[in-house]
């Protein structure tokens, strides 16, 4: 078994870290966060906007306290001044009760900022991840997908209201404190800021370290995403093997890395925040050692010390959440990396710029020295110089060993891949100048994999025509065998299936695919070894009903039984993504070739099996 550490491993990863790391795209993906909280001016405007009055109205409370101070050691112990201090103490309280009302304000706007956005993005990326073609499938894990669609929205999403709001905020206290406090005394102005080079140093330095540290943190939490998805998916398999201790033991080892790493996170982030808060404290303490001397020699009030150290004492709470705030830059720049490069990802299959819809009149299927190869194949060729016609109402038979390439040249006709050479037109129409939508409509697939949603089954085989009739609903199954069946269930066509249809037989799977196939009516109707799990009797009964549909289509059909294709207006023999043979099943048989020596293996495997046995 491979060994747990291992089998997590992703060889060819879309969102790789070193693309995603270099700081001009950092910024770049920053700043374009923020241009895009901006789509919605009113509520980033309030929030800023609150930000402001909050700010003013923290700021006041020290002078407040400092002139109560004051004007209480000033009082006649004998005839103390009730009325000032009680009209202070409104004061203070009036200017708290504002300060908490704007905060509110500032953080429910910047809060509805955040999910506004989120919610566009969100909607984006699985826009972008149902317009991708299947190329980009093939090389991507879902689970680096639900890791972009969740952990990096995510961190997109906190971006305004931890980031960019508390910015402004941190920078108003500490400008406007500033002013405010070098003002009324220089050299006491100067040691309570005496901190802010030490932070803003040490906030550069952890911004750099967690920006790296938590793009590395992201892939490994889609790596485990990736094991937590492929063993929920494969439990049957997993059960069958007894595999539960690898599968335990290799998740562990995904998570304990991931574990691991964020337990290095924290202590950057913890380590730079408490020197940052010590710088701090050593700044206050400075203060007070510097202005008690100030008190004593009758300098400043003790009011005035009082404004200095409680000014200091509200900036404690926006320097100790400098490390958050630094960390949510960070986080943004990586995350926004992540999700731009995914939402930036070229469409390869998508419409022409002038593409129209597709037309069928005759509607015949042309391929024309139709060839193709996979990414990353070192320039193989998976089919190559592919021709045939076939007209309205012919059936195509395909046929070969697998890996023959019968498949993918059955996925180039929907064009969920493009020939790389050659073309596939429709009445003459090159597939690849008319829109993608009228293609899926004109070309309908039953693909091997009989993917099944987790609803009912007559919303499944409904799928491509939801509001049509029960009667027609009812009229495919039985086409596809499976009507019988569905009346034998407790709740019949409002049986709901298991995830992936895992309720049903494969066989049961394949005749539902087959069902909601065949309420496109499509032009082109392909078969891609769709019938493997049934049994022969059953897709007998499914051919025989499929006549009627052939009629008014071109059918092509991928089997391995070649009594599946015996009917066939012409049979295609695939082999190394060639066609090698072609005709009829007469023709071929009296050819004498590959097909005829399938044939007989088929027809009677004893005597191949007898013929090894014999003695030489």
């Amino acid at each position: 078994m491979t060994p747990p550490n291992q089998a997590a491993a992703t060889p060819d990863r879309v969102f790789r870290r070193t693309a995603s790391i270099d700081p001009q795209k950092g910024v770049g993906a920053v700043a374009r966060i923020t241009a895009m909280c901006f789509r919605y001016p009113w509520r980033a405007g309030l929030a800023f906007a609150a930000t402001v009055p909050a700010v003013l109205m923290q700021l006041a409370i020290p002078f407040i306290l400092g002139r109560a101070i004051d004007q209480t050691l000033a009082a006649d112990r004998d005839n103390p001044d009730v009325r000032a201090l009680v009209l202070i103490a409104l004061t203070l309280l009036a200017v708290s009760v504002l300060r908490g009302l704007f905060t509110l304000v500032q953080n429910y706007s910047a809060e509805s900022v955040g999910h506004a956005l989120a919610q566009d993005l969100r909607n984006a990326i699985y826009d972008k991840v149902q317009r991708l073609p299947f190329s980009f499938h093939d090389r991507t894990h879902s689970g680096d997908l639900i890791t972009v669609g969740m952990l990096d929205l995510e961190g997109v999403r906190m971006y305004f209201s931890t980031a960019l709001v508390r910015t402004l905020l941190l920078t108003l206290l500490i400008g406007i404190g500033a002013w405010l406090l070098l003002s009324t005394d220089v050299v006491m102005g100067l040691l309570a800021l005496s901190f802010v080079p030490f932070a803003a140093w040490r906030s550069t330095v952890m911004r750099l370290t967690l920006r790296r540290t938590w793009l590395i943190l992201q892939e490994k939490l889609g790596v485990l995403s990736q094991v937590m998805e492929e063993n929920l998916a494969g439990i049957r398999v997993v059960r069958a093997f007894a595999a539960q201790d690898h599968e335990m033991a290799k998740f562990d080892a995904s998570s304990k890395d991931a574990l691991d790493y964020s337990h290095q996170r924290i202590d950057v982030r913890v380590r730079n925040t408490s020197a940052m808060t010590l710088a701090f404290f050593a700044a206050m303490g400075l203060v007070l050692l510097y202005g008690g001397r100030q008190v004593a020699a009758g300098e400043i009030t003790v009011g005035t010390l009082a404004t200095f150290l409680t000014f200091m004492t509200i900036l404690q709470m926006p320097v100790r959440q400098l490390g958050l705030m630094v960390n949510a830059y960070a986080r943004a720049s990586t995350c926004g990396t992540r999700l731009f490069q995914l939402l930036d990802m070229p469409v390869e299959i998508d419409d022409a710029p002038d593409a129209k819809n597709l037309e069928v009149t005759e509607g015949t299927l042309r391929l024309e020295n139709v060839g193709f190869g996979y990414q990353g194949a070192s320039g193989q060729r998976a089919v190559s110089g592919i021709s045939f016609e076939a007209k309205r109402g012919e059936t195509i038979g395909i046929l070969g060993a697998p890996g023959a390439g019968k498949t993918t040249l059955m996925h180039l006709i929907p064009r969920f891949y493009d020939p790389t050479e050659g073309a596939i037109t429709i009445d003459g129409q090159d597939l690849r100048n008319v829109t993608l939508g009228s293609v899926r409509e004109a070309v309908a697939i039953v693909q091997q994999d009989s993917f099944l949603f987790t609803t009912t089954i007559e919303n499944n085989i409904a799928y491509a025509a939801p509001f049509t009739e029960e009667r027609r609903i009812r009229g495919v199954a039985d086409s596809a065998q499976l009507h019988d069946y569905v009346l034998g269930l407790p709740q019949q066509y409002g049986t709901v299936v298991g995830e992936r249809g895992v309720s049903l037989s494969g066989g049961q799977r394949q005749r539902l695919s087959i069902a909601r196939t065949l309420m496109t009516e499509p032009a082109v109707l392909i078969f891609d070894d769709s019938t493997a799990a049934i049994d022969a009797g059953t897709e007998s009964r499914i051919r025989t009903a499929l006549r009627g549909y052939a009629t008014d289509r071109v059918t092509v059909i991928v089997a391995h039984r070649l009594a599946s294709l015996k009917h066939a207006d012409r049979i295609l023999f695939m082999e190394d993504g060639q066609i090698v043979e072609r005709g009829t099943h007469e023709e071929l048989l009296a050819l004498g070739g590959r097909y005829k020596a399938l044939h007989d293996l088929q027809m009677h495997p004893e005597a191949d099996v007898l013929e090894k046995e014999a003695p030489q």
